[in-house]
């Protein structure tokens, strides 16, 4: 696997756990070898739809997502995706986490 790949693999698992569980797990089983046949509609859709954002339900946000797909088979997209979405998790604010109950409680 070359570096832009492992970049890329990196930055989809951090990305996943960010998702709600659902489209977490939607995302990992389409990043899977076997679902090609299904990963490639499903970016070309999101591209050509993202194109059209000014219609309603869909949008712009729809074009880095079909990038995204697109970039586990294309690997010239790899590294600019990587790179993309390691971004992202620098601007993304972290969830704070929920306080601890056991320290919360006085003793």
């Amino acid at each position: 696997m070359n570096d832009a790949r492992h970049e890329l693999n990196i930055q989809l698992k951090k990305f996943e756990k960010r998702m709600p569980a659902k489209l977490g797990r939607f995302l990992h089983w389409l990043r899977q070898p076997g679902a090609f046949w299904v990963r490639i509609p499903f970016a070309v859709f999101f591209i050509l739809f993202g194109l059209v954002g000014f219609l309603p339900l869909v949008g712009f946000w729809m074009v880095p997502v079909g990038l995204l797909l697109l970039a586990e088979d294309v690997p010239a997209l790899a590294r600019p995706v990587a790179r993309l979405l390691a971004w992202i998790d620098r601007k993304w604010p972290q969830k704070p986490k929920p306080p601890d109950p056991q320290k919360l409680s006085p003793r």
